[in-house]
């Protein structure tokens, strides 16, 4: 993609990607992430009520009377995105590529954070840290992170989400919302992910295409997987090898499920060529009401 073509693709995106923030995460965005993170402001004289958690000991100690400290919400967030740019993003059977898809949502986040004066930074990761843009503000360095998004190229094809959540755990000092988005298509990424969240606010995008779910009936069809580079011949016609490959994914939607519901993470699903902002609103709708 030639220099004139990605300006020409980051203009578009941008255009939608900006309408559509301003349009639905208007105030949601942030009321959807407010108190998440909490700074120390003063300490003041105990009051019938106060919460005896806050009470500054060292202070009482000082001035023979109870103080509390008092604490006030950072207005300031710190938005981190996670990116998997692993090979089993380049695939889609509905409109577009799962990879298409991610840089849509993470091109709505951008501008979401921005409008709110948050800094934005990204991880993008396959099975290792490919490339790390630190968290800033402004429009100039989101359209760097779009460019990035349309024409970055992983120098590996596998998936190691531990990895990019390791990175994440020891890069980003100050508590943040961390968006991972991918596909999850991995294995044994529960302990990185629970230390993670303990840290951070931890909230997993879930992108997928339909024709994950199960296999069309069309006969004999050649599949390439994009990670290990594996080509097999699959007999689609075949009643019980779809059956085989619908038990399968399943069964590994399960996994993750259970995996982020005892992670505490907060999870939704978007699928290649559907409305994503839809249960976009609904996740941020539902983080207002705790």
């Amino acid at each position: 993609m030639d220099a004139t073509e990605i300006i020409k693709k980051v203009r578009k995106i941008e255009i939608k990607t900006r309408g559509l923030s301003h349009q639905i995460f208007a105030g949601e965005y942030h009321s959807a992430f407010k108190g998440k993170g909490m700074s120390f402001s003063e300490v003041r004289e105990y009051q019938f009520g106060d919460d005896i958690r806050n009470i500054d000991w060292n202070v009482t100690a000082r001035f023979h009377h109870p103080y509390v400290k008092v604490y006030e919400e950072e207005r300031e967030l710190t938005v981190i995105l996670l990116i998997d740019v692993s090979g089993s993003e380049d695939f889609g059977t509905h409109q577009q590529f799962k990879q298409e898809l991610i840089t849509e949502i993470a091109a709505v986040l951008s501008f979401s954070a921005i409008q709110n004066n948050d800094k934005i930074g990204v991880i993008f990761f396959s099975n290792k840290v490919e490339k790390f843009i630190p968290p800033k503000k402004g429009k100039k360095h989101i359209l760097r992170i779009i460019r990035e998004l349309l024409d970055f190229k992983a120098e590996e094809t596998g998936t190691n989400i531990s990895e990019a959540l390791r990175y994440l755990t020891n890069s980003i000092k100050k508590r943040s919302i961390a968006f991972i988005l991918s596909d999850f298509m991995d294995d044994d990424f529960e302990k990185a992910i629970k230390i993670a969240n303990n840290k951070h606010d931890v909230i997993a995008l879930q992108i997928t295409d339909k024709g994950e779910e199960q296999l069309p009936k069309a006969g004999l069809i050649q599949f390439f997987d994009p990670e290990t580079k594996q080509t097999m011949w699959i007999d689609t016609d075949n009643r019980q090898v779809r059956k085989i490959f619908e038990s399968f994914h399943t069964k590994q939607q399960e996994k993750i499920d259970t995996l982020f519901s005892k992670a505490g993470v907060d999870k939704v699903t978007m699928f290649t060529g559907e409305d994503y902002i839809k249960p976009l609103k609904q996740l941020f709708k539902m983080r207002t009401k705790f």
